[in-house]
């Protein structure tokens, strides 16, 4: 469906009260499964694969952003009605992954929240953290400098055929292992973890699960407390279908009083008790120590708002069922693939062995968008809830082109 810029805008107008988001919704046909690819300008562009990179974000989200700067511009909206919404948006969140809003905080970014929970553990020679080699590169950014400074021992569970289990990360965590950080769902190639055997397998020896759960929340539906997790944070600009800047952090809450934050400032203060003496918040709102962004804060709540209307489980069974037409598919046309078999998530990755100028040409006169990877001559391609089974036919016919 094509958009032009006139419609775009009409469409992206909303009131001036940046809450005030009116949704619409198409009715579900062969073509359009869940009736929402009207709401996403990006399937007038081409076929969108990559919302594992960046997701593309409905108008609702677009309206939500908009109404923000418009209220900037003529009628700023005050701290204290931000904050609501802030606060409003936290129990939002919370609900979105069976969390109480005292547990979830407001960070950055998805990294700031292991960091966080790294400093935290005050980190001891001899101490080890136990990860696997399909987690992001920043966790081992973080405790590689632990390892120089700290003088910890950071131990990876490697993969096998696409996956990592739950012995492989046994055989690697004993007394002395404090942390076990995985992501949930691997951007490498989707590989999604067994969180609660994960979450068993630390508690038993003392240690803690954090998680990145960029890749999960939104994807599928979230239970941080039938996971078990102790920990995660997850950026908002994936499967959230919202914008960049904010990171809800999840705190397990018998945990919060072992978790300081790492920074201080106003907004951290729930109470003045005067002479310049503050008491802090011991909830999860004590991780936000400064001024927020709060545009994408609202664009979170709208994100929220319309995945939560069209149903978490109706969104995974569709785009995990297309991830898995889309491996079969693959495997058919003889590629070799990264992604294991069964695996549920609505990430697929693979190996080719042409050109990569060749690929690259094949996917461009299609229009196609994923992750081409030319170092590792991979290919990941991510479907999400707008795209339907006449895409994924497009795009493995492309793929049979340079097979």
């Amino acid at each position: 469906m094509k958009y032009s810029r006139r419609e775009f805008i009409n469409g992206a107008s909303g009131a001036l009260a940046a809450s005030a988001v009116v949704p619409r919704y198409a009715p579900a046909d062969a073509d359009d499964p869940l009736g929402v690819r009207r709401d996403f300008p990006v399937v007038g562009e081409g076929v969108f694969l990559n919302s594992a990179y960046i997701a593309p974000v409905p108008l609702q989200v677009v309206e939500a952003g908009r109404a923000f700067l418009e209220a900037k511009a003529r009628r700023p909206i005050s701290l204290g009605d931000m904050l609501a919404k802030t606060d409003e948006v936290r129990r939002q969140f919370a609900a979105f992954v069976n969390a109480d809003a005292e547990e979830i905080g407001f960070l950055y970014a998805t990294t700031e929240g292991e960091n966080i929970i790294a400093a935290a553990l005050q980190l001891r020679p001899g101490e080890n953290v136990v990860v696997d080699d399909l987690h992001y590169e920043a966790t081992y950014v973080l405790y590689k400098h632990l390892e120089k400074t700290a003088g910890i021992q950071l131990r990876i569970a490697r993969q096998r055929d696409g996956a990592v289990r739950v012995a492989d990360f046994e055989a690697l965590v004993d007394q002395r292992t404090r942390l076990i950080s995985v992501a949930w769902v691997s951007h490498q190639n989707g590989f999604r973890h067994d969180m609660k055997a994960l979450a068993d397998l630390a508690h038993a020896r003392g240690a803690y699960l954090y998680s990145d759960a960029v890749q999960a929340v939104g994807m599928f539906p979230i239970d941080a407390k039938a996971a078990g997790v102790d920990f995660f944070a997850a950026g908002t600009y994936k499967w959230l279908l919202a914008g960049y800047g904010v990171a809800p952090f999840f705190v397990r809450r018998d945990l919060l009083d072992r978790i300081p934050a790492d920074r201080r400032g106003a907004l951290q203060v729930e109470k003045d008790l005067g002479n310049h003496q503050y008491e802090i918040y011991k909830t999860a709102r004590k991780f936000e120590w400064a001024t927020l962004a709060f545009e994408p804060l609202y664009q979170l709540g709208a994100g929220i708002t319309y995945l939560t209307r069209i149903g978490p489980d109706k969104i995974a069974r569709h785009a995990i069922a297309l991830a898995q037409e889309i491996r079969q598919g693959l495997a058919d046309l003889g590629f070799r693939l990264f992604t294991p078999t069964g695996n549920e998530s609505s990430i697929v990755t693979f190996f080719f062995n042409r050109a990569v100028e060749d690929v690259r040409r094949v996917l461009d006169l299609e229009k196609i968008q994923v992750t081409l990877r030319p170092q590792e001559h991979q290919i990941r391609v991510s479907p999400a809830l707008f795209n339907n089974r006449a895409e994924v036919h497009r795009f493995l016919n492309a793929c049979s082109r340079f097979r």
